[in-house]
């Protein structure tokens, strides 16, 4: 049998890397759509609040390198974004031609499947793959054990205090997606559910965060609103857990640790959060893992279904900026 020769795509949203270059970075997640004035400035105060610029690429090139090493030179590890360079497209264009490599393994790197996320970095890839190169994604890792596992350990690194409330998030998604038949929010529930029994919370809470800035319903509840609603009810320590995300960025570093922990503030309760995943080795070894299942999967003759193909992939949205 032909050894099959592997290279591994990292995929993330991206993120400008300056605030100059906010623009044409939000017209570019906005599928050509210009933003409004008044969304540029949002965003640049934003990225200002959290030193000026989001640790996205970095930390994802960090994660492309703890992986490389993980798995050694014979199987080159790429890293790609969707929205900024370096583009998906760009990455791919660099790869070496069969015999070189005949198969790539892609990794979105976001827990939960969503047509709005993981489907539109499967399309990238997909209408970039070099002539005769084979590719295999990984639509979903939300329930993988070792996936578990990491986040169970931040939780018990952080260490819940009695009394303490533990609130799971993830990005929100417009509700009419989830009505189409995306099944982010089922996932996004079961992670939650399988981090809580992993790390022996009897109780949590769950809630969306991030929501775009659009007139139709978004999942929920919003964790500013359950922030609110527990504060109000008597909690006074609140232990954030965002598991729809693997590393630092402005969701992160903004929407949870400025804008979440405000509103904790304004109702006389303090507000944490575990550490993200970024290049953790309990992250490290779930990638690891995730290659070489997909590898196995190839080499055994399995076809490659990398995303549900019949739904539709919706518009990008304003405010729906991963980064």
């Amino acid at each position: 049998m032909t050894r099959t020769r592997t290279a591994v795509l990292l995929m993330a949203h991206g993120t400008p890397d300056s605030l100059d270059q906010m623009p044409e970075y939000l017209t570019q997640v906005r599928s050509g759509r210009p933003p409004s004035p008044q969304l540029v400035e949002e965003m640049r105060a934003n990225y200002a609040a959290i030193g000026g610029r989001s640790p996205l690429t970095d930390l994802t090139r960090q994660q492309g390198a703890a992986l490389q090493e993980a798995l050694g030179p014979g199987t080159p590890v790429l890293v790609g974004m969707r929205n900024w360079h370096p583009y998906i497209a760009d990455v791919l264009a660099g790869l070496p031609s069969p015999p070189d490599i005949d198969l790539v393994v892609g990794i979105p790197l976001a827990p939960q499947f969503s047509t709005l996320s993981v489907q539109k970095y499967v399309e990238a890839a997909l209408a970039a793959m070099p002539a005769g190169v084979r590719f295999r994604c990984v639509s979903s890792f939300h329930d993988h054990p070792r996936l578990v596992e990491a986040f169970a350990e931040r939780v018990r690194e952080a260490a819940p205090a009695p009394g303490e409330e533990v609130i799971f998030t993830a990005h929100s998604l417009p509700v009419r997606v989830l009505e189409a038949g995306d099944p982010y929010a089922d996932q996004v529930a079961a992670t939650a559910a399988a981090v809580a029994a992993q790390s022996g919370l009897a109780h949590y809470g769950l809630a969306y965060q991030s929501a775009g800035r659009t007139p139709e319903p978004w999942l929920g509840p919003d964790i500013g609103e359950m922030v609110r609603s527990r504060a109000t009810a008597g909690a006074r320590r609140l232990l954030i857990v965002p598991i729809g995300f693997v590393c630092d960025h402005t969701e992160i570093l903004f929407d949870i640790d400025i804008q979440a922990a405000r509103v904790a503030r304004e109702c006389g309760a303090e507000l944490r959060r575990t550490r993200s995943l970024n290049a953790s080795p309990a992250f490290i070894r779930l990638l690891a893992a995730l290659v070489n299942e997909e590898t196995g999967r190839a080499i055994s003759g399995g076809e490659a279904s990398p995303a549900p193909r019949d739904r539709e992939v919706g518009p990008d949205l304003q405010g729906h900026v991963e980064s």
